[in-house]
């Protein structure tokens, strides 16, 4: 069994999560183990419109995989679909 353990992540917002959200970035403490945890915590927390699957994700300022795991101090970053036109 796998002991969960708090860590502090800084997660950054851009276009519709950060509209979502309300702020640009935050510090959180949070028990999830994974990025993909972590935005699921978060749409649920905030009621987040995307599905992951439509989303890229960052993790300190390099594009990570979903099942990347979070470590004390991390960098998140969420970044959603551009609109163009």
């Amino acid at each position: 069994m796998s002991v969960r353990s708090i860590k502090t992540v800084r997660v950054d917002y851009f276009a519709l999560l950060k509209e979502q959200r309300g702020l640009a970035s935050e510090k959180l403490q949070t028990e999830c183990a994974t990025v993909q945890e972590l935005y699921e915590e978060l749409q649920k927390r905030y009621g987040f419109s995307l599905k992951h699957s439509s989303i890229a994700v960052a993790l300190n300022d390099e594009f990570a995989d979903w099942s990347r795991t979070l470590c004390e101090s991390d960098k998140v970053v969420f970044i959603p679909p551009v609109a163009g036109g």
